[in-house]
């Protein structure tokens, strides 16, 4: 749709991605879970600025390696559960394209984001509790580097994928 908001997200590597994404299939209300394990960078860029993002992410991949970061283990998000992550080199990019789209930003991506993968959300506090409880001692930290980034199109649900940018530098 052309004035869908565009969303930017930092690409997990295939096996984590592919876990965690089971971990959103078994947990995540079944009536909500649209989407496949994500880290989202940015939740609304304008759409008419698509060419330009397009531009940037490009530019950023070609110059960048794959970036280091770490899984921490378990976030609580109140009525949710997700898997939290750090990365201080994803951080530093996320500067960049907030410094580059400075202007254009809604004020939830003018915040540095909380690095993370959503597994549940919208269930009860006692809900969240018990998979917290349940997955803490399974999910152990771990080192890993985010493969690229991803530029989707909210499609008031689902995501259209528009294209993935590999870090190849």
């Amino acid at each position: 749709m052309p004035d869908s908001p565009l969303i930017v997200t930092a690409l997990l590597p295939d096996d984590l991605h592919s876990w965690a994404t089971r971990l959103r299939d078994a947990h995540f209300p079944a009536e909500r879970n649209y989407l496949e394990a994500h880290v989202t960078l940015f939740h609304a860029l304008p759409p008419s600025c698509e060419d330009e993002v397009k531009q940037c992410l490009a530019s950023m991949a070609k110059e960048h390696a794959p970036v280091p970061a770490r899984l921490l283990g378990i976030m609580k998000l109140g009525k949710g559960t997700a898997l939290k992550l750090e990365s201080e080199e994803m951080i530093a990019l996320w500067r960049e394209l907030q410094d580059r789209f400075h202007g254009m930003l809604t004020p939830q991506d003018e915040h540095k984001p909380r690095l993370h993968v959503t597994i549940q959300n919208k269930v009860s506090i006692e809900e969240a509790k018990a998979l917290q409880a349940q997955l803490a001692p399974q999910v152990q930290p771990r080192d890993f580097a985010f493969k690229g980034l991803g530029l989707y199109s909210y499609e008031g649900g689902p995501w259209e994928h528009i294209r993935s940018f590999n870090f190849r530098g």
